[in-house]
């Protein structure tokens, strides 16, 4: 109930006490960042039924925002409405990430490429400030704390191209493999390390503050190459229940 007060503090009132436009947006966004925030995570699990109420209580939003959350992640495959039947949270599917992987190769090449283009003096610091966080805690740095910053260089990749339609398109990709990336540092045997992945995002951020085009394309493309090689492992090592809860242990514990 805490979390709902701090949460509800956000929305300020017009003259005749209801939420402005502009507060209602911000909110619906706070509830699906939450709520992408989970399922990164596997706090929500992959396979898992639940209600809108569930839903609400777990994130201490209220029905409108998660509502509305729920439509744009339903959109995004990564939550399935079930009419009358609640929620179920999507399955990973790793053949069909494997592909679509394939998609994000050709879609990151032309973001990245436009960013290093077209990054401003404020959007080229952002990078080296973030870089430099990076190399500085890499040490360190858990893998939620990974995440978050992930999720900033992203964003800040997508500002700088300027192509709003492409933050739609790109984002809902984003979740996927972040999701993967979550999976597969937390569950495969010695796969802790988040050095490699530091290394492909520190090559994306330092081309993109130096405006080096093709530098970050290749950056970009390494990137996409190292997410690809976690699928070989994860097909074969991974318990298939963290991909879908609903699955049924081999053996009782």
């Amino acid at each position: 109930m805490a979390r709902r007060k701090r949460a509800l503090e956000v929305v300020r009132s017009d003259g005749e006490g209801r939420p402005s436009r502009r507060n209602r947006l911000n909110f619906f966004e706070l509830a699906y960042q939450k709520i992408e925030e989970l399922l990164v995570h596997c706090e929500l699990k992959p396979g898992q039924f639940m209600t809108m109420l569930e839903l609400q209580q777990i994130t201490g939003f209220g029905r409108t925002p998660v509502h509305h959350a729920v439509n744009r992640l339903s959109a995004d495959t990564l939550i399935i409405i079930r009419p009358r039947h609640g929620l179920h949270i999507a399955p990973i599917d790793l053949a069909r990430e494997r592909m679509l992987l394939g998609l994000r190769r050709d879609m990151e090449r032309f973001v990245i490429r436009l960013a290093a283009d077209r990054a401003s003096l404020s959007h080229r610091n952002q990078a080296l400030h973030i870089e430099r966080v990076l190399r500085e805690r890499r040490a360190t740095l858990s893998l939620d704390e990974f995440n978050s910053i992930d999720r900033r260089i992203d964003a800040l990749v997508l500002e700088a191209a300027g192509e709003p339609f492409l933050v739609h398109t790109l984002r809902p990709l984003h979740t996927l493999y972040r999701r993967i990336g979550y999976i597969h540092h937390r569950f495969m045997p010695g796969q802790a390390d988040l050095s490699g992945t530091i290394n492909h995002h520190l090559g994306i951020l330092n081309a993109v503050a130096n405006r080096r085009v093709e530098d970050a394309v290749k950056a970009s493309d390494a990137l996409i190459d190292y997410m690809g090689e976690m699928f070989t492992g994860m097909e074969a090592g991974i318990d298939p229940r963290l991909l879908d809860c609903s699955i049924e242990p081999l053996l009782d514990a």
